[in-house]
């Protein structure tokens, strides 16, 4: 029997406290926990889709962050859209996150109102530096994915393929994500565009 919050190991570790937010009591296995945010994802990816005429400006909200993380994860978690007040191994301190999000969410309307790059690389960047903030206690690499999803389909594109597989589990797939999350911590964006379209 594997621990039920056994993480990979370049995951964010979850807080004994956050691990009490756990909503589901059948959960006791990880395969369980896998699958009930497996399902609380789809349903939430199908909510955002499903709001085609949100302006652009409430997508990129802190408003429309929160909601959206609630909606992928509420059914599982108690603090899903909640941001967390722990540091972690990734991210900025706790104080900052709405700070460098509002920052973000700004420039995000700065490029595109610029057109300052392509699309793609938009929505790739907005990406990266959602992860890079970490605002979540746990899911934010698919809620930062599921986020440019939705602002390159609000640009007029197609949403990416993230590799063509799953990025939970461990794996070349992940190996590979990881290091093009590296390459665009050290300024090099190609890599994870690149990723984002295989």
């Amino acid at each position: 029997m594997t621990d039920l919050f056994q993480e990979p190991e370049d995951a964010t570790p979850l807080e004994p406290n956050e691990r009490e937010g756990l909503l589901q009591t059948w959960i006791t296995h990880r395969r369980d926990l896998n699958e009930a945010e497996r399902e609380n994802i789809v349903e939430g990816a199908a909510w955002a889709r499903g709001r085609r005429r949100v302006s652009l400006e409430r997508l990129l909200s802190e408003d429309f962050m929160r909601t959206l993380h609630k909606r992928m994860l509420g059914d599982v978690w108690e603090w899903a859209g909640v941001f967390r007040t722990t540091e972690r191994n990734i991210g900025v301190q706790p104080y900052r996150i709405g700070m460098e999000l509002a920052g973000l969410l700004s420039d995000v309307h700065y490029w595109i109102g610029h057109q300052t790059f392509p699309a793609d690389e938009i929505a790739i960047r907005f990406h990266h530096r959602l992860v890079a903030i970490h605002p979540f206690p746990n899911g934010n690499g698919r809620h930062a994915r599921l986020v440019a999803d939705l602002l390159i389909e609000r640009l007029g594109g197609e949403h990416f393929s993230w590799g063509g597989g799953t990025l939970a589990d461990v794996g070349e797939l992940r190996t590979r994500y990881m290091a093009a999350l590296r390459a665009a911590d050290n300024h090099d964006i190609a890599p994870l565009l690149l990723f984002a379209r295989t």
